[in-house]
């Protein structure tokens, strides 16, 4: 299903195009077969990346990487999601990389999101927490702050084959809060909290959802 998926990616790619990419086993997929149409239609194309593991997977391939700092505007992209729900809110950031996938959505033009059936939802949060990052000093006051807001769960993250917490690139962090129901203006309230450098909760970022099911794709198209 993954497949299908990132074969209709590969199909929307134009000559010329600046492409913002996210991180995940989707989108690597996407990658390669962005990378085989290039190279048959000897495209030019640039990638914006939003972490080390998919601008590495760019350079195997062959595309030609852009600095994630690039402050043009990106004709569009795509990244993959934790859970989508009927409003195409998200919960995204299990790879903790979260802070670098919404200043990618909020650079795109149009920012497209590829699942599986398994990441639709109906309600967001079932499967997953919300993940925030959070500067390391404030983590008390953060942990404080969330449950002030309503939170049920605030769990740091711990790292596997590591003693310690995650630590994202950015060298903060994870926080994986759970809500009661995630309602419109959560997102701005968490980031609000003291010490909050930004979280996995994207609302209104997605133009599109791109959806692989044992029938073929299915677009969600936002409102």
């Amino acid at each position: 299903m993954k497949e299908i998926v990132a074969a209709e990616i590969a199909k929307r790619v134009k000559d010329g195009d600046v492409i913002g990419v996210g991180t995940g086993s989707t989108v690597d997929l996407a990658l390669e077969q962005i990378g085989k149409r290039v190279a048959a239609e000897k495209l030019s194309i640039s990638i914006v990346p939003t972490s080390y593991q998919s601008g590495w997977k760019c350079e195997e391939i062959g595309l030609s990487v852009v600095y994630p700092g690039y402050r043009g505007e990106l004709s569009w992209g795509f990244d993959g999601a934790d859970e989508v729900d009927g409003n195409l809110w998200l919960i995204k950031g299990q790879g903790g990389a979260m802070l670098k996938e919404k200043i990618l959505a909020s650079k795109c033009k149009k920012f497209i999101i590829v699942v599986d059936e398994s990441k639709i939802v109906k309600t967001l949060g079932e499967k997953f927490p919300i993940p925030v990052e959070v500067v390391p000093e404030a983590r008390s006051v953060a942990e404080r702050g969330l449950k002030a807001l309503g939170a049920s769960e605030v769990v740091l993250r711990n790292g596997v084959k590591k003693h310690g917490p995650v630590i994202t690139e950015a060298g903060n962090i994870i926080l994986d809060v759970r809500f009661p129901a995630i309602q419109n203006g959560l997102e701005s309230k968490i980031k609000s909290v003291v010490g909050v450098v930004e979280s996995g909760l994207f609302m209104g970022y997605a133009a599109e959802v791109l959806v692989g099911g044992a029938s073929g794709i299915r677009s969600l198209l936002a409102r």
